[in-house]
């Protein structure tokens, strides 16, 4: 295996470890709505990498989520979509960009700061959806249950994604000027 390779499976490895973290104790829950800082490491590594290794990081990190909040249930595996859902949206954006005009994402701030808006979108529709699916196959669907609180949470993800986005970009442009990680 090159040795390029493998550290990037390291890092990506890293950052997944850090999803969780991050996910569960820097987090602040308000009824249905959670603001937390676990999608950092999944923007970082889409920003870094492009979307497959954001994919990898935002599964993995939200499986052990999972695993530690939840257990394992017959909906585990479809709240892994959400997550990532935001790395395959941030990391399409950065490798898209790179291929059409031969610049990194984290540069051109205000289009990352919109594609990671669209992401914290796709996200916390995917999210709704699934705890829609979640709620009828347990048998506890109420509308306003599942879809009172979207445009809250649309709001909250949307704010968030612009916090995540202006730590990312610092984080990232560092990394690389250091020459920590091989990059896309």
């Amino acid at each position: 295996m090159p040795k390029m390779n493998v550290k990037r499976m390291c890092y990506a490895a890293l950052l997944a470890a850090m999803y969780l973290p991050l996910s569960l104790y820097a987090a602040v829950q308000v009824g249905n709505v959670r603001i937390s800082f676990g999608s950092l490491p999944v923007v970082a590594a889409a920003l870094l990498f492009g979307p497959v290794d954001a994919v990898i990081v935002a599964m993995v990190g939200e499986f052990f989520k999972q695993l530690l909040t939840y257990g394992v249930t017959y909906t585990t595996v479809l709240y892994l979509i959400p997550p990532a859902l935001r790395g395959l949206v941030v990391g399409l954006g950065a490798l898209g960009l790179m291929g059409l005009r031969g610049e990194r994402l984290e540069e051109r701030r205000m289009l990352c700061y919109a594609v990671c808006i669209v992401a914290a979108i796709s996200t916390t529709v995917g999210n709704t959806l699934i705890n829609w699916l979640d709620s009828v196959i347990f048998g506890y669907y109420s509308p306003a249950l599942i879809f009172g609180d979207l445009v809250w949470r649309l709001i909250v993800g949307m704010i968030n994604a612009v916090v995540m986005a202006s730590l990312a970009m610092p984080l990232v442009k560092t990394l690389r000027k250091r020459n920590f990680v091989s990059t896309l």
